[in-house]
């Protein structure tokens, strides 16, 4: 079950065809549908993305803690999810993105939503980039 903050933010989402004010105001989220890694339970978590060709990429941020978030946990055991951007849902993959790539990836998100860099300077742990692709219906 989202926590009452982001079940807000689902709610406004899907409300209002993808967008959302408050601090989200403008920024571009994916709402992501992942099977508990421990639980089986299907959990919606709002995620800012960046596109990335025919991909969309995701920060496992956790805003910073010292602790990857669910859905990064949710992800690795069970690696297809739902997407939803906008009004449109779809199924995706998610693929790890490493060295590099995802150093690449970070700055183009960081360039994007500033707050990520302090994300990057509250935590020792290297955070992990997710490049979501969408897969056949």
């Amino acid at each position: 079950m989202p926590n009452e903050f982001n079940q807000q933010i689902i709610d406004e989402f899907r409300a209002n065809e993808g967008r959302v004010g408050g601090m989200f105001e403008g920024a571009p989220l994916v709402l992501l549908t992942t099977t508990g890694a421990k639980s089986g339970k299907q959990t919606t978590t709002p995620v800012m993305y960046l596109e990335d060709g025919d991909r969309y990429v995701i920060i496992a941020s956790n805003a910073g803690a010292d602790n990857h978030p669910a859905w990064y946990h949710n992800l690795r055991a069970t690696p297809e999810a739902t997407a939803e951007v906008g009004t449109e849902k779809f199924g995706v993959s998610a693929v790890f993105v490493d060295d590099e790539e995802r150093d690449r990836l970070y700055a183009r998100m960081v360039a994007q939503a500033p707050g990520f860099a302090e994300y990057e300077a509250k935590t020792t742990r290297r955070i992990p980039v997710v490049a979501l692709r969408k897969t056949a219906a």
